[in-house]
């Protein structure tokens, strides 16, 4: 008996969970990284760059929307304002050096909203 497969109208993903014995996540941060996939996962996801002089400079360049620490601070902690500007993203990348300045510029709005900013290294580009 032939079975033939039920064609998906969604894009299929494999989540893949790996777990180690005797290994104190709190402790040792040895396994701490990203890989780039050959082809993008979500092709139509919206991102946004919270940079560095140098990453908001490349941003531009690539036609990506970007905002650098003065940016932030013209916020003022305006709930509203953070609010309407991270709504259209997906996803929100910062430069290392932005990370821990985020929380004290923005106060607590991107992690209410669920879009904490992913870090970037300095040594990355932003494409």
């Amino acid at each position: 008996m032939l079975t033939t497969k039920k064609e998906r109208k969604f894009t299929e993903a494999i989540e893949l969970q790996i777990g180690l014995r005797d290994y104190d996540p709190e402790k040792d941060k040895r396994f701490t990284g990203s890989i780039r996939l050959p082809l993008a996962p979500k092709p139509n996801m919206t991102v946004a760059i919270i940079g560095s002089a140098a990453h908001c400079m490349q941003a531009q360049k690539d036609g990506i929307p970007c905002i650098d620490e003065d940016g932030l601070k013209k916020f003022n902690k305006d709930k509203k304002l953070i609010k309407k500007w991270a709504k259209p993203f997906d996803c929100l990348i910062a430069s290392e050096s932005l990370m821990k300045k985020i929380p004290r510029l923005l106060g607590n709005v991107l992690v209410k909203i669920g879009k904490f900013p992913i870090m970037m290294a300095e040594s990355e580009t932003p494409v």
